[in-house]
């Protein structure tokens, strides 16, 4: 449990996150951002099927995203997602990138991860809407997670 504390970010995150934080030149990050982009996979079909209920929409996402959360039986979940504008390439990137470094990791760790980290993927020149929306899928993310923490500890203490 402590380890925990002592590391809220789940270990495949910060990997990436260092990973990108080494790439200094901007035209590189962004081919690398669109290239992360282009590996997007939607929410299969036995999740969630077209129209999307709204309770999964992100808020303030100009892409139109939605965010779902499977619960996998050792109660850490994988994260699913929908990108409706076919525009939306950062969307797209940040669904890649939290999809494949939080599914599976530990709830309480996916719960704490800032909203920040949208910075430190797509720098700082984002547009106010666009870092909204991207935050806002951070966001769903926690907050999927918390109420799995919430529904998979009732009133166990040892748990």
């Amino acid at each position: 449990m402590s380890e925990a504390a002592e590391k809220p970010m789940p270990e495949k995150l910060a990997r990436t996150l260092e990973t990108l934080g080494m790439i200094s030149d901007r035209g590189e990050r962004i081919q690398l951002l669109i290239d992360i982009a282009d590996r997007f996979r939607e929410v299969p079909p036995q999740i969630a099927t077209r129209p999307f209920p709204e309770e999964h929409r992100v808020p303030a996402c100009e892409s139109e995203a939605y965010v779902w959360g499977q619960v996998r039986p050792d109660g850490a979940l994988d994260f699913h997602f929908a990108v409706e504008n076919p525009q939306g390439i950062s969307a797209r990137a940040m669904a890649v990138l939290l999809g494949d470094s939080l599914s599976g990791a530990p709830p309480e760790q996916v719960a704490a991860v800032p909203q920040d980290i949208v910075y430190k993927v797509f720098g700082s020149e984002l547009s106010m809407g666009k870092s909204m929306g991207l935050m806002g899928m951070v966001s769903m993310i926690n907050n999927l997670a918390k109420k799995q923490l919430a529904a998979g500890r009732p009133s166990s203490p040892d748990s």
